[in-house]
């Protein structure tokens, strides 16, 4: 092996750069990084493998989803390409759309053979046991996906419980991302534990959508709905089950690879974004407090108003942000009452709902649904 060919992003450009490697394969990660560029927000393209044979089984239209969101379906599926996080969720979102499949990313994630996420799958499925497989799917799960967070950790019943939730507060509509997400991941524990198995609940932050039973078929679990997160729980004695392709040594290099491919400047997450994240997890609950909020991300009150404030805004300004960005989405769900709406908006009131949605676009919410519809 003489050297490895990378594509690298520009628009929906792909640009081919190869790059040498000489030595060993522990001196190949540092020829990487070399052609790496910085991005925005990203996610590796491995997470779209077989995106354009999902669609073609759908009846979609390949090159008018991928033309919608700027991409080009060559892009999909490549290891060491590096795609816009909000691209990649927009993706989802149209070829749903366009595909007339609400569900298509859930069924694509339930099929996805974990192998497919490329380096940080391969890190994965080669730990010894689930444990460590999960433990490297969190630790590594920053160098595959930008902007986003995964936890593990204990519910309140004691059960394991393996947390994800995109950060970014730009990417509203990311229902697609979170059903065909937890699928992959589900795949990582029956790739230990037997294609039958099945967790012990799977949690969903988007409210509940109209073909809801396929959930539950596709887990073989109870599935819960407008959560703060998204989730699998599990019992925390399959934890200790062997992976059958564990391989140390293929984990290592798996592990080092993925670290210098992904060797560049972080972006900044801003308060604002942080506090944008917190409030949509608590509107729910009503109208969250800045208190509160600034008790969970461990800041000042004073700190957030400052930040706040040097991007001219106000704290009940943000909030009011959030709750229209949502609005919109919510109310292109046709299977989602008003009433819920409001509620999930943190709206003691339908009427109160109803006075918001006309002053931030002169519509009735019924009207706005068919304004949407039409559209």
């Amino acid at each position: 092996m003489t050297g490895l060919t990378l594509l690298l992003a520009s628009g929906s450009q792909l640009e081919p750069v190869t790059v040498p490697l000489m030595g060993s394969p522990a001196q190949f990660p540092a020829a990487i990084t070399a052609a790496i560029r910085p991005f925005d927000p990203s996610v590796l393209a491995a997470a779209a493998t077989g995106v354009v044979e999902s669609i073609e089984r759908n009846k979609g239209d390949v090159d008018r989803i991928f033309g919608h969101v700027g991409l080009a379906p060559e892009m999909a599926g490549s290891p060491t390409l590096q795609l816009s996080l909000a691209s990649y969720c927009r993706l989802f979102e149209h070829c749903s759309r366009f595909t007339h499949n609400d569900n298509f990313g859930l069924w694509f994630g339930n099929q996805f053979n974990p192998r497919d996420l490329g380096l940080w799958g391969y890190a994965t499925i080669s730990s010894p046991t689930l444990g460590s497989a999960l433990s490297t799917m969190v630790d590594l799960f920053p160098l595959h996906q930008q902007s986003s967070s995964m936890k593990l950790g204990r519910s309140a019943e004691g059960l394991t419980k393996l947390e994800y939730r995109i950060e970014a507060p730009e990417i509203v509509e990311r229902r697609q991302d979170a059903e065909l997400s937890l699928g992959m991941f589900l795949n990582v524990m029956r790739e230990c534990l037997g294609s039958c198995w099945a967790p012990e609940e799977v949690h969903f932050e988007h409210p509940r959508p109209e073909g809801w039973r396929d959930h539950e078929r596709a887990f073989g679990a109870a599935v819960f709905f407008s959560q703060p997160t998204n989730a699998l729980l599990l019992r925390n004695e399959a934890l200790a089950m062997p992976m059958p392709a564990r391989d140390t040594r293929l984990m290592a290099a798996m592990r080092q690879c993925l670290e210098r491919l992904s060797e560049r400047t972080d972006l900044r997450v801003s308060v604002s974004d942080r506090v944008r994240v917190v409030v949509r997890a608590r509107l729910p609950e009503g109208f969250p407090a800045l208190e509160e909020v600034a008790a969970e991300l461990k800041l000042p009150v004073n700190v957030i108003q400052r930040e706040l404030n040097r991007e001219s805004l106000s704290y009940r300004t943000l909030v009011e942000m959030t709750r229209r960005e949502l609005a919109l989405s919510y109310v292109r769900q046709r299977q989602l009452p008003f009433s819920e709406i409001a509620f999930l908006l943190g709206y003691s009131e339908l009427s109160a709902f109803s006075r918001a949605v006309h002053r931030w676009t002169g519509l009735s919410p019924r009207a706005l649904r068919k304004e949407l519809a039409a559209n």
